[in-house]
């Protein structure tokens, strides 16, 4: 079997399964699908291009239940009540009621205006199709409809249209409807088109004065819940929650649920439904924020809404100064949420940490470092040749070299000095010791003193040159000299002169 084949098997099946559905009287979506899934889809099949007049789908407006809870509005409007009447449970006082069901009528008159919307924006497409996309709005599409009519040129220098639309919009219509395409419309269809215009504008109206009523009630009612979201989100929240008592009891976490939307959408798009948003997300005061901070905002506004509905529960601060602070604390917080982030400061750098300081200079530190420091034959041995191979001063390879020592174009290194003051230092047998090895008879000697009598080295004489000496027999010499003459014991001679020895 190809793949063409399986599929239409596929599609076989699945047109079976519906048809043995719809024979077995079931709608094939199930039980749990609710009735607000079948709503949306009777909506988008619904075709209002041949129905012949506005009151055959729009409906409410001649309903018993709209004309009942307009006549109780009208009455309990013109009579002034206080909030010391107020007495007991809200939920008993019978003017309650009439508000949570005239607040229930408001969403039903928004579902109405959407029909007649398209059943005008349906027989209009016929005469003026551009003015679809050029007026979004459905109230002002259905003003604009109701002005114009079947004459076009009305667009230019109209003053009731200047009270609709902005210049700039009235300038694309005008222009775009100097080029449409469309055709004049019969005058029934005209007919019937003001009629739904004047239905829509009718219902609009009696929803403003709704919304003025609950405004007015729900300030003596709830008057602390109402300063914070406004009367028609109040009277909204404690229809749900089934009375003032109930929404006092309710955590804060459900009170922020009230409202919500729950719709199993199958195969339609959910980026336009908001999980866990009810009616304080969609409250004025919520949405006045950027959309990033709505939810944070919800949570904060749901927790002050508990505080303000068990204030009201026991009607206490009648006044609203509870939720005039509590409105004041979250328009607070609002504006440190929206703070802009602190400018960074440059900051200088830190001072660095210095190193130790150098000691100070003095006599006995120069004295030191002339004791420690380097030598001049131990910079010279310490100096290398670039690119010259070093001789090993033991012969081993070991890698010793005396470096520039001794070598040609070194310069000679000259002995240290010896101090006069160091030298008064020296004890006097070290003295007599370099006294000793100082005097040279025929030269110095190379042997030391620890050397044997026997022993003879090699002098230079002025007269003989060479000459083989022992050194010990010299130093003798000079000693018994130096005794026979330079004695402390000694005497002088007495010499006789030539002079006298002769006769």
């Amino acid at each position: 079997m190809s793949l063409a084949d399986e599929l239409l098997a596929d599609l076989e099946e699945a047109r079976d399964e519906e048809e043995r559905g719809d024979g077995e009287g079931g709608s094939g979506l199930g039980e749990d699908s609710g009735p607000e899934l079948e709503d949306i889809q009777e909506e988008m099949e619904t075709d209002f291009s041949g129905a012949e007049s506005v009151t055959s789908i729009a409906k409410l407006r001649h309903s018993k239940g709209f004309s009942d809870i307009m006549e109780k509005v009208g009455e309990y409007v013109e009579k002034q009540r206080k909030s010391s009447e107020v007495t007991g449970p809200v939920e008993a006082d019978p003017e309650y009621r009439l508000i949570v069901d005239a607040n229930n009528l408001t969403v039903e008159i928004d579902n109405e205006l959407n029909i007649i919307h398209k059943f005008v924006r349906d027989k209009y497409s016929k005469r003026f199709p551009e003015l679809e996309s050029l007026v979004p709005n459905s109230l002002d599409y259905i003003r604009t409809v109701q002005e114009l009519g079947n004459n076009l040129d009305k667009c230019k220098n109209n003053e009731n249209l200047q009270q609709i639309l902005t210049n700039a919009t009235i300038m694309v219509v005008s222009v775009t409807a100097s080029t449409t395409q469309g055709t004049m419309l019969a005058e029934d269809e005209l007919i019937r088109l003001v009629e739904a215009c004047d239905m829509a504008l009718e219902l609009n109206q009696s929803k403003h004065r709704i919304y003025e009523y609950v405004e007015s009630r729900m300030s003596f009612i709830a008057p602390n819940l109402s300063i914070i979201v406004g009367a028609s989100s109040a009277a909204k929240i404690m229809g749900v929650a089934g009375g003032l008592t109930n929404l006092s009891k309710m955590p804060a976490c459900n009170l922020m649920l009230l409202g919500a939307q729950r719709r199993s959408l199958s195969g339609f798009s959910t980026t336009s439904l908001l999980p866990h948003t009810g009616y304080i997300y969609h409250s004025d005061i919520v949405q006045a924020l950027p959309t990033d901070l709505r939810r944070k905002a919800a949570r904060l506004v749901s927790a002050k809404c508990t505080l303000a509905a068990r204030v009201d529960s026991f009607h206490e601060s009648t006044d609203g100064k509870v939720g005039y602070d509590l409105k004041e604390e979250i328009e607070r917080k609002f504006d440190k949420w929206q703070e802009p982030p602190p400018v960074k400061q440059v900051k200088p750098l830190p001072a660095p940490l210095d190193g130790q300081r150098k000691k100070r200079g003095g006599r006995r530190y120069r004295k030191m470092k002339e004791r420690l420091g380097l030598t001049e034959i131990r910079k010279q041995a310490n100096r290398m040749t670039f690119a010259e191979i070093e001789e090993d001063a033991y012969q081993e390879d070991l890698g010793f070299s005396l470096g520039q020592l001794g070598k040609s174009g070194s310069g000679r290194v000259r002995q240290a000095q010896v101090n006069e003051v160091t030298k008064a230092r020296i004890s006097k047998s070290l003295q007599r010791t370099l006294q000793k090895q100082s005097m040279v008879y025929g030269g110095k000697s190379t042997v030391r003193d620890r050397s044997s009598g026997t022993s003879s080295s090699v002098a230079f004489t002025p007269l003989q040159g060479l000459e083989i000496v022992n050194p010990q027999a010299a130093e003798k010499k000079v000693a018994e000299a130096n005794q026979k003459y330079f004695s402390n014991m000694a005497e002088f001679l007495k010499v006789k002169r030539e002079a006298d020895s002769k006769p």
